[in-house]
């Protein structure tokens, strides 16, 4: 067993689709005629883990709509969720790519990281069958349905505060961004919310939608607005 497959509680019959899964697409840029890349296991991982996940959220709340299953399933198989999964296993010290790629942060981006595990769970469907593929998705998302379990409902700050703001006047708050700093592959962004021409809060992120979630989270801390009204 290799060190990866250790830490992923499965040994590779066929140690070539590990290899061509942990094969970022860069590396045909430098190394030309190279045999693989993990593109076409990534499109097979990404349906297996839409299954799996989907199939468990059945079973798990019966009484759900298709619209909130949706959404719990976006919950885990979200671009950041993968990415955590990744990091939790290492993943990305295990890719091959090319040295560009490695230079501009592609061990740790998201998209490379949430491709490659979709890639080791194709990778996995192949080498072993559905059955031991489940075994591996539900024991790294465990967590995950462990959270939904208890709030199955997700908190929505900007929905949230503009369903309060809008109650008072008809007019809904902007979010400005006031920001942004850092390297191409790992910006960082400053935003606020403005409502009636003052501002409710501030907050910041590693890309605007969760700098304005984060302002929109401050504002309902404050509720600044309810001093608008005096």
């Amino acid at each position: 067993m290799n060190p990866l497959e250790a830490r992923i509680g499965y040994k590779f019959r066929n140690s070539l689709l590990l290899a061509e899964a942990l094969t970022h697409p860069s590396i045909s840029l430098e190394r030309k005629n190279f045999p693989f890349d993990n593109q076409r296991l990534e499109f097979l991982g990404d349906s297996v883990l839409q299954l799996v996940v989907t199939e468990h959220l059945f079973s798990l709340f019966p009484d759900f709509s298709e619209g909130q299953l949706t959404k719990l399933r976006a919950r885990i198989v979200s671009r950041s969720g993968l990415k955590g999964h990744a990091i939790a296993i290492g993943l990305g010290d295990y890719l091959m790519m090319g040295r560009g790629e490695e230079t501009n942060g592609g061990r740790t981006r998201a998209s490379t990281l949430a491709d490659a595990f979709e890639s080791l769970v194709g990778a996995i469907y192949l080498d072993g069958g559905f059955e031991r593929v489940r075994q591996f998705i539900l024991r790294e998302t465990q967590t995950d349905f462990i959270h939904l379990l208890k709030s199955p409902e997700e908190f929505n700050p900007k929905g949230k505060l503009q369903e309060i703001l809008q109650a008072i006047a008809p007019t809904a708050p902007k979010y400005v961004l006031l920001d942004q700093r850092g390297p191409e592959h790992q910006k960082y962004f400053d935003c606020s919310v403005i409502w009636e021409g003052r501002e409710l809060g501030r907050g910041s992120g590693n890309s605007k939608k969760m700098a304005e979630v984060a302002a929109a989270n401050a504002a309902l801390v404050t509720r600044a607005w309810e001093s608008f009204k005096k």
